[in-house]
């Protein structure tokens, strides 16, 4: 497997990255827990994710994904081997994805609040790229 920085850091991710937005919706979380062991006995470090997955996005499965991952992340520890982006929703009409019920926007609330969750969810304490899903 190749391995390019990420950006400007000290990051080596693999050329290859793992998206995982239809776990817990098209995929079970036995077979999320499948590709990730293969991508990873494959040599990919990189995982993607999102707060809104599993896709399309609706109440009843957001953040899916993200707990697919975590349970894999419990399961086998290896959470120091993966180099973890996920993101935050932009300006959209999600107001189940808040606490109070608002809009999705980037104010500085909210990606605190999208944050805390997706770190839950990930079991994890800490995320290595967080990015904008789209544009406000």
């Amino acid at each position: 497997m190749e391995f390019r920085q990420l950006g400007h850091t000290d990051i080596k991710v693999s050329s290859i990255c793992l998206g995982t937005m239809t776990w817990g919706e098209q995929n079970t979380e036995a077979e999320g827990h499948e590709q990730m062991d293969y991508s990873v006995d494959m040599g990919i470090n990189f995982f993607d994710t999102a707060e809104m997955y599993a896709v399309p996005p609706k109440p009843d499965t957001q953040g899916s994904t993200e707990e697919i991952i975590g349970t894999w992340f419990k399961k086998t520890g290896k959470r120091d081997e993966i180099i973890l982006a996920t993101k935050v929703s932009g300006r959209a009409p999600f107001d189940w994805l808040r606490d109070d019920g608002s809009k999705t926007e980037h104010s500085r609330t909210q990606i605190m609040e999208a944050v805390d969750k997706s770190l839950a969810r990930l079991q994890t304490d800490y995320i290595d790229l967080y990015q904008l899903h789209w544009p406000n």
